[in-house]
């Protein structure tokens, strides 16, 4: 995740904190709201634990299969006699 990810996460925990901090006050020390604070603990934690490690891809794709794409145009010989799907094609001879 990107810093401006991650200060996110942590404002939308702190929010949600206070969130479960208001529903203690009204429900009281209700199993569900014991369960809410543990999950935004455990959210925290996890969020804490994120911001130690280097992120990663998910699916990191092998060296053999990559393919390395030019930055310059492509050679237009490569699309002649092909079709633009949905749309006719170009006026060429066959």
């Amino acid at each position: 995740m990107s810093t401006s990810e991650m200060m996110e996460l942590h404002r939308t925990i702190g929010h949600l904190r206070q969130c479960v901090g208001s529903l203690r006050s009204l429900y009281g020390d209700a199993s569900a709201v014991r369960r809410l604070a543990n999950d935004v603990d455990r959210l925290g934690i996890d969020a804490s634990d994120l911001d130690e490690s280097p992120p990663r891809l998910a699916h990191p794709v092998p060296e053999a299969e990559r393919v390395a794409v030019p930055e310059g145009p492509y050679d237009h010989t490569l699309w002649q006699g092909a079709d633009d799907e949905g749309v006719g094609g170009h006026p060429h001879e066959r």
